[in-house]
């Protein structure tokens, strides 16, 4: 099992400031806001040869809003699966009675803990390590995870806690599965449903979700980490400075996942934003499965009527598998998944040269070739390019100008041929370097002699 570090503590003291300093990654969005970090949010610390599972989790204050009990209690579940505590306290600011209480909670549950003091770069300091210290706090660390002073020291410290017995976890094994839609589209149900966890706050406000949570996850002797993100709204580039940040981050979990899950919530039909979240997220190359969340709110006419809708035969779902699913009776899970793993698999195919200039072949036989400034198109090979999106290099007698009729046609001949729907697949022509271009013959010691003879006579003769 692999030891479990929890980052605990009150609203903005720079719990996820130290949380992305600990796993070196961007992972939680960290702002002036005060509780944006909601849910509880994992990464990796390594310190030499060891690894260590980080839980950033949510501020535990006195202030109460619509999610503050959940957000306490998705805290409370991560302090009681970890094997180590820190808590952090501003120390630019004097113990307030949230510190306090929080601190007694921690005492009872019988944990390692640390307090750790940020913010001491901050010119204005408090009485709060004197407090402290006069509760009967020794273990106290003083940082600066802006500025990353006294991380080497508390790095130390955790890694005298542990005895180092614990199993190694790459988190690289886990297939990386990004979920993307819009607003209460129902992608945290739908990983707290899955999961058989509550790891995520489910609300009917939409935007609960704020940042990109990771969840791991086995199935079937399998690692996965779903990255449930921000729903993308609508105009989010004029929102707020927090909004569009989430989009962001939306956007990179798109970049780092090898394949996105689009959730659209089947009540209120396809609408315009969700193409436009599609063709924002195709255009990352990675394979996408679309899940028609809430079916269960529809009636066998509504789901036909919806199917036959101009927007849901738009082209931009026309090449993708469309699973019906309800995340909260966990109605098609099994479809979806067997389509998910199908789906990524052959995404990470490399395809022979042989049977690519075979088909190929077949393809071109059949049609007259286009021609290009009076010279028609001549198709040498195809070969594999790579993956991500699914790239195929056709070496011929021309590279640009192709016609973009004959190149859609292979596009969608090869993607039938290869049954790469819901794969992004994108075919580039590469012209053939001529050997002899820029290049001369080199004349033997013989002909130099012969040359100079001729060049001779030829000026005598004038």
């Amino acid at each position: 099992m692999l030891n479990s570090i929890a980052i605990l503590g009150r609203p903005n003291v720079g719990k996820s400031s130290l949380f992305n300093k600990l796993t070196k990654t961007r992972n939680a969005i960290v702002s002036d806001y005060s509780g944006l970090t909601k849910d509880r949010n994992f990464g990796y610390l390594s310190i030499k040869d060891h690894r260590y599972l980080i839980i950033d989790t949510g501020g535990i204050g006195s202030e109460v809003n619509e999610f503050t009990e959940a957000i306490t209690k998705q805290a409370i579940i991560a302090a009681e699966d970890s094997n180590l505590l820190l808590l952090v306290i501003d120390a630019s600011e004097e113990l307030t009675l949230d510190d306090i209480n929080l601190l007694q909670v921690i005492r009872k549950m019988n944990k390692n803990f640390f307090v750790v003091l940020n913010k001491i770069d901050i010119k204005k300091q408090s009485n709060a390590k004197h407090d402290l210290m006069q509760k009967g706090i020794s273990d106290i660390i003083e940082i600066s995870a802006e500025h990353s002073r006294g991380l080497k020291e508390l790095q130390i410290q955790i890694a005298k806690q542990f005895d180092h017995l614990a199993e190694e976890y790459d988190e690289n094994n886990g297939t990386k599965i990004a979920v993307i839609g819009r607003p209460n589209a129902g992608k945290s149900t739908f990983i707290n449903q899955f999961t058989k966890q509550n790891r995520l706050i489910v609300s009917n406000i939409p935007g609960t979700t704020i940042d990109s949570i990771h969840v791991p996850f086995s199935f079937n002797e399998e690692d996965f980490i779903f990255i449930d993100t921000a729903g993308i709204r609508k105009k989010f580039k004029q929102s707020q400075a927090v909004e569009y940040f989430s989009y962001v981050r939306a956007m990179h979990s798109v970049d780092e996942s090898d394949i996105v899950l689009m959730l659209i919530d089947a009540s209120n039909g396809v609408v315009d934003q969700d193409l436009r979240i599609l063709n924002l997220v195709r255009s990352y190359g990675k394979p996408v499965i679309v899940a028609l969340n809430k079916i269960d709110e529809l009636s066998k006419t509504e789901v036909h009527q919806l199917t036959e809708t101009k927007k849901f035969q738009n082209s931009a779902l026309s090449n993708l598998h469309v699973i019906k699913i309800s995340a909260l009776h966990k109605n098609g899970f099994k479809i979806l998944f067997r389509t998910l793993l199908r789906v990524n698999k052959l995404a990470k195919t490399n395809f022979s040269t042989g049977r690519l200039n075979k088909l190929l072949k077949k393809f071109i036989s059949s049609i007259n070739l286009p021609t290009i400034s009076g010279r028609q198109i001549k198709m040498r090979y195809v070969h594999f390019g790579g993956i991500h999106p699914t790239k195929l290099i056709i070496h011929s007698n021309f590279s640009s100008k192709i016609p973009l009729n004959f190149k859609q046609y292979l596009i969608n001949s090869f993607r039938n041929e290869l049954n790469l729907k819901s794969i992004e697949l994108k075919i580039s022509f590469k012209k053939g370097d001529n050997p002899y271009d820029g290049k001369k013959n080199k004349l033997t010691s013989r002909q130099i002699k012969k040359k100079k003879r001729l060049v001779k006579y030829t000026k005598k003769n004038k």
